[in-house]
């Protein structure tokens, strides 16, 4: 299972308008309109709240990790936000994050959606990952930076 399976280059967004968490919440969702002209956005948004709700997924290191199971989705969707400002997340260590990957599950995937989330983790550890993410100009370079980090958790 590979990240770079699940996201596009046009579910990235190298600089979020978002100021707060919400509006984060709602913000990098509409990316899967693209391919999911028909997606609840608004109940995407609402399940990502929701979990939210039981504990922020702000885990820390300027890192958010939102994810949420949705109902009528077949597909795992994975999408990827940036602030160079930071947005208060509520994260663990207090700070703000930058780096937003939201994972959007089918509601009978609890498997595959745990182990995204653990590899996504994993790959975050990387403090050269989380810089080249960070300082990347397009989105086709955070797209490549994923993908060798991604490729590279399989050598």
């Amino acid at each position: 299972m590979h990240i770079v399976d699940m996201l596009k280059i046009e579910y990235i967004i190298g600089d979020l308008e978002s100021k707060n968490k919400r509006e984060v919440l709602q913000e990098i969702p509409k990316v899967f309109l693209i391919d999911h002209s028909h997606m609840d956005i608004d109940r995407m948004t609402a399940i990502l709240l929701d979990r939210e709700n039981l504990g922020s997924t702000g885990i820390g290191e300027g890192i958010a990790l939102p994810h949420g199971k949705m109902p009528g989705l077949d597909e795992t969707l994975i999408s990827f936000g940036r602030s160079h400002d930071g947005i208060s997340f509520d994260s663990l260590d207090g700070k703000p994050a930058h780096l937003f990957f939201l994972v959007m599950a089918p509601e009978n995937s609890t498997g595959i959606h745990l182990k995204l989330l653990a590899r996504l983790s994993k790959m975050l550890k990387d403090s050269a990952f989380r810089k080249r993410l960070l300082e990347a100009r397009t989105k086709g370079e955070i797209f490549a930076s994923i993908a060798q980090k991604d490729a590279a958790l399989q050598a």
